[in-house]
């Protein structure tokens, strides 16, 4: 059995993200633990928080949840602050993620790997999928703390840039509301399309059977109305086909995207 560290910016990106993968490896008997880089303060603000709560408690209590929900062994927070969207005032907080000294926030990450003997850790790829500056410097984190870890796998979670712009032809020709304005290929927070072109991807997963679990993982963080609440709101049959396959991205492997589960690729496969 392997284990498997996922480490994602913020409290409900491994709903959307990873959490079918999180949830095959789980049922398939490996160990899965997930490392949060920010403690998400700067989501969305839920009208009913009670006297005293903070955002950052709902956030912990959702967190909770969803973890819960894919059936996650150990959740490990590194408590830094949300550095807010490309351009805002947060990016340059003291205690954010994006000011962070990488060899600081490497080190804590690799001290998990470590203590978990980690097979493999998950980050995001060079451009954090749409450039949230927290996602950025996840993928440059986790790649120095692989590096002083001797972690021997590296996985970065992406978008299929090529199948996204399929989706979004087919839901255009269908005539459904706001397909026609959304475009992958403009540029995002950091001036870059979405995710990653097809032809640089390595692995696709099914995590269909999973797509209940995903659900739940997002239904758990149930204050991010905006993010969360529009991916509920889809119908099965859009959420299935958005939601139905997880994209990876592994430094190494030949050139070529493989339908399949990376857990079962060879020692020979992965070197």
């Amino acid at each position: 059995m392997a284990t498997l560290v996922f480490v994602h910016a913020h409290p409900d990106d491994e709903a959307s993200q990873t959490a079918g993968s999180m949830a095959r490896a789980v049922d398939e008997g490996h160990r899965v633990v997930l490392v949060v880089a920010t403690n998400g303060d700067h989501g969305e603000v839920p009208p009913d928080l009670a006297d005293g709560e903070t955002v950052v408690d709902r956030r912990r209590v959702e967190m909770a949840a969803s973890a819960a929900a894919i059936g996650l062994h150990r959740v490990v927070w590194l408590g830094y602050a949300d550095s807010g969207m490309s351009g805002w005032d947060q990016n340059d907080h003291e205690a954010s993620l994006a000011r962070a000294d990488l060899e600081e926030a490497a080190e804590r990450v690799a001290a998990v790997l470590r203590e978990e003997q980690a097979d493999i850790v998950t980050a995001y790829d060079w451009h954090g999928g749409y450039g949230h500056p927290d996602h950025v410097k996840v993928h440059a984190v986790v790649r120095r703390a692989a590096e002083l870890a001797g972690t021997p796998r590296v996985l970065e979670v992406t978008m299929n840039r090529d199948a996204v712009r399929r989706q979004f032809q087919v839901a255009a020709s269908a005539g459904l509301p706001g397909a026609v304005e959304w475009d992958p290929d403009r540029p995002m927070d950091d001036g870059n399309p979405l995710g990653t072109p097809e032809a640089e991807l390595h692995w696709a997963v099914d995590v269909s059977r999973w797509l209940g679990v995903k659900r739940a993982a997002l239904a758990s963080h149930a204050s991010q109305t905006s993010d969360a609440g529009m991916m509920l709101a889809m119908p099965d049959e859009v959420f299935a086909a958005m939601f139905g396959v997880e994209y990876y991205v592994e430094a190494g492997r030949p050139p070529g995207v493989v339908a399949g589960w990376f857990l079962e690729a060879s020692e020979a496969e992965s070197a």
